[in-house]
C-alpha cells in the first residue's frame, strides 16, 4: 500500500463500436463470463485487474453513453445501470471503474465546450478510461490535504492532495473539480501522464479491493484554458450528474445482492447433496430456507425495477432539463439507491444467514460479497437520502443542485 502508481501508456487498438443496447448487455453478459472467473483470487490477493480493465477498453461499453451526435449510442440510463449490475455480479470492483467513468462523461457534457466534448468523447470510443478527483470540502479539519486553486494568466495552478478518489488507478484522463473563490467551481480534465500529476495506491478498505481506489498528488499542476471546462459554470445550475452517479452505484449495488443471492442458492444446493444425513439433504426443500430466498428475489426485482423507473426520470431530465425534471430525477434516483444499498446488504447477510457456519471458511472468500456491499454502501448512507427527500415533501426544500463541490 502506498505505492506510487504507474499505469505506463500502452498502445491501444481502437475499442469496438457499439451499434446497439442490445449489443452493449450482450458484450456485458460475455464480459462477465469472463471477469467472474478470477474475481475471488483478485480480491483475496489483491491483484489489480488490469488484464480485465484492458478488455473492458476494448469492449467499447465506455463509449455507450456519449451522445449520438458525437458518435455514441446515448444509450438510456436504465440500460446503461443493467450493463453496470451485469458487470458488478460478475467483479463489483470493475464495474466501479464504469461508475466514475461515466460520472465524468455526465460533466463534459454538460460543462465542456464543444470542441472539448469532441475530443473527450472520442477518447472514450476509442476506449479511454475517465475519473475523477475532488477536493475535500473547507472546514472539514484537514486544510492540509485540501487541493488549493491559484490562478496563473489565463489557468490556474493546482496542488495538494485529492480525497480518495475511486478507480483513479485505471484512469487515462482525470476530470478534477475543484473550488473557485471567483467563479464558484474549477472543472478541467487532463491526461493522467500530465506533469505534476502522483497517483498513490494507498486504499487499504476492507471491500472494493481491486477496484483501483487511490489518491492524486498534485505539484504545481498547470491547467490551461484547452483544460478547463468553457462551460463549467454549469455545472452548478440544476443537472443530472449526480444522479448518473447515483445510478451507476444503484446498478454496483443490485450486481453485488444478485452475486450474494447466487452464491447462496448454490451453497445451499451443494451442501444439500454432499451428504445422506435427513436434517441436511432437506435443506433445499426446507421452506423457511425457500421462503427466504423468494424474500430476497422479490425485493431484487422490485430494486431492479427502481432502478429502471429511476433511469427513466433521467432520461427525461436530460432531454429536458428544467428544475422540476431535474427534481423528479433526484427523488427517484435517491429512492432507486437506497433501495439497492438495503437489498445489496440484506442479501449479502442471508447468504451466511442460510449457508450456516460451514459458509465462512476463509478459503471460499463468500464473505467478500458483504465486504463489496458493505464498504460500497458507505459511500452513500441512506441517512443522506432520507434528509433530501423527506426536507422535499415536508419543508418543499428543493435538493441539491449537484453532486459537485
Amino acid at each position: 500500500m502506498g505505492t506510487v502508481s504507474q499505469l505506463h501508456e500502452r498502445i491501444r487498438p481502437p475499442a469496438h463500436r457499439v451499434q446497439s443496447e442490445e449489443e452493449a448487455l450482450d458484450i456485458a453478459r460475455s464480459l462477465a463470463l469472463g471477469f467472474v472467473q478470477q474475481a475471488s483470487d483478485r480480491d483475496i490477493n489483491r491483484i489489480l485487474p488490469y488484464d480485465e480493465v484492458e478488455a473492458l477498453s476494448q469492449s467499447g461499453l465506455l463509449g455507450i453513453s456519449v451522445p449520438s451526435e458525437h458518435g455514441g449510442i446515448d444509450i438510456s440510463n436504465c440500460v446503461l445501470a443493467e450493463v453496470i449490475a451485469i458487470l458488478a455480479e460478475a467483479d463489483p470492483s470493475i464495474a466501479q471503474i464504469l461508475q466514475t467513468h461515466f460520472h465524468a462523461l455526465e460533466a463534459i457534457r454538460i460543462g465542456g465546450g464543444e470542441d472539448q466534448r469532441a475530443s473527450l468523447f472520442e477518447r472514450a470510443i476509442t476506449g479511454d478510461r475517465f475519473g475523477s478527483v475532488l477536493s475535500p470540502p473547507a472546514g472539514n479539519g484537514a486544510d492540509q490535504d485540501s487541493l488549493h486553486l491559484a490562478a496563473d494568466g489565463l489557468g490556474f495552478r493546482l496542488n495538494g492532495r485529492s480525497l480518495p478518489s475511486a478507480s483513479i488507478l485505471f484512469s487515462d484522463w482525470i476530470a478534477l473539480f475543484v473550488p473557485d473563490k471567483r467563479k464558484g467551481l474549477m472543472a478541467a480534465v487532463v491526461s493522467r501522464n500530465t506533469e505534476g500529476i502522483q497517483l498513490i495506491d494507498d486504499w487499504d478498505g476492507f471491500g472494493q479491493r481491486t477496484s483501483g481506489n487511490g489518491t492524486a498528488i498534485l505539484h504545481n499542476l498547470y491547467l490551461n484554458t484547452e483544460t478547463v471546462l468553457l462551460h463549467r459554470e454549469r455545472l452548478a445550475e440544476p443537472t443530472v450528474i449526480g444522479c448518473v452517479d447515483q445510478l451507476t452505484r444503484a446498478g454496483i449495488n443490485l450486481g453485488i445482492a444478485r452475486a450474494a443471492l447466487t452464491a447462496t442458492m448454490e451453497f445451499v444446493r451443494a451442501r444439500s447433496h454432499s451428504t445422506d444425513n435427513d436434517s441436511e439433504t432437506r435443506t433445499q426443500s426446507d421452506p423457511l430456507i425457500v421462503t427466504r430466498i423468494g424474500e430476497v428475489a422479490i425485493r431484487i426485482e422490485a430494486a431492479t425495477a427502481m432502478v429502471e423507473r429511476a433511469g427513466g426520470k433521467i432520461d427525461a431530465a436530460q432531454i429536458n432539463r428544467t428544475e422540476d425534471h431535474v427534481i423528479d430525477a433526484v427523488l427517484a434516483v435517491a429512492a432507486a439507491q437506497t433501495i439497492t444499498a438495503d437489498i445489496a446488504m440484506e442479501a449479502a447477510d442471508t447468504l451466511f444467514e442460510l449457508a450456516g457456519a460451514a459458509s465462512a471458511r476463509i478459503g471460499l472468500n463468500l464473505d467478500r460479497h458483504w465486504r463489496n456491499a458493505r464498504i460500497h454502501t458507505l459511500h452513500e448512507p441512506a441517512r443522506g437520502n432520507f434528509h433530501i427527500v423527506g426536507n422535499y415533501h415536508l419543508n418543499g426544500v428543493k435538493p441539491p443542485k449537484s453532486s459537485l463541490p
